[in-house]
């Protein structure tokens, strides 16, 4: 059976997260409604990640087979046209080869936090970013990010319902810059992450830009290994999957992340 590769986008705002539940609206169900609508099929839509409810994705990855050859712009744009009124596009379709698996084959994946740092609420971003009015020291907010790139064992930050076996992960990239405007932008990148990590991150760093806690204050509770040393966590509103690297690639100086 033809294998095809979506790239999808979504506000994560009126769903229950990307897995299909029993009862409440999911993004998987959606797609896999349309692929029904247009293809007459019943078809399993496999994810690169689980996102939470209410978390946003600009470059989800998921694959699915069907049982005959289609055109790969037939296929998104006939999608498009079953998806209307949900709040879910695809942006591309390509054909892969038959072991091609949206979550095992995923060498990186890329994550954003959006922070929006001002006095006044956003009026037009409600749901979008993670509102916080008390001004917060990016510098400080980066520098200590820092100490959390490389292996570790992250039990501190993911969730009391995380799944995992192993809380060991490999995080390669955790920058904090300027965004646009009055955002400030979390960017993260692993193979992996544990459930609620990069939220976890995004509210402990909070703290550090408040000069609530110090890097050292950071370095404990990563140390400690316990739930209870971490920081809030932040709203799943601000959280955005962005991209899915796949395959290998040489080595290289990797470029900063943009404001």
């Amino acid at each position: 059976m033809p294998r095809y590769k979506l790239t999808i986008e979504y506000n994560g705002k009126p769903y229950c997260g990307w897995q299909r539940q029993a009862s409440d609206p999911s993004v998987q169900e959606a797609v896999e409604t349309a692929v029904t609508g247009f293809s007459g099929e019943t078809a399993t839509l496999f994810g690169a990640g689980r996102t939470d409810a209410g978390v946003h994705a600009t470059g989800q990855v998921a694959h699915l087979d069907l049982s005959r050859e289609w055109d790969c712009g037939v296929v998104r744009d006939a999608l498009n046209a079953h998806l209307r009124g949900e709040a879910v596009a695809i942006l591309d379709v390509e054909r892969v080869p038959d072991d091609f698996d949206a979550r095992f084959s995923a060498r990186k994946r890329h994550y954003l936090y959006r922070i929006f740092n001002r006095r006044p609420p956003p009026a037009l971003l409600t749901g979008q970013v993670w509102w916080v009015s008390k001004p917060l020291a990016i510098d400080a907010m980066h520098h200590a990010a820092q100490r959390l790139v490389g292996t570790h064992d992250f039990n501190t930050f993911r969730s009391a319902h995380c799944q995992a076996k192993n809380p060991i992960r490999t995080l390669e990239r955790l920058d904090i810059v300027k965004g646009p405007g009055d955002e400030i932008h979390i960017h993260a990148m692993a193979q992996s992450f544990l459930h609620n990590q990069i939220r976890s991150f995004a509210g402990t760093l909070k703290l550090v830009g408040e000069h609530r806690w110090s890097e050292e204050d950071l370095v404990a509770a990563l140390k400690s290994r316990d739930r209870t040393r971490c920081g809030p966590v932040a709203p799943a509103d601000g959280l955005y999957l962005t991209r899915i690297e796949y395959g290998t690639a040489p080595k290289r100086t990797l470029p900063p992340y943009p404001g």
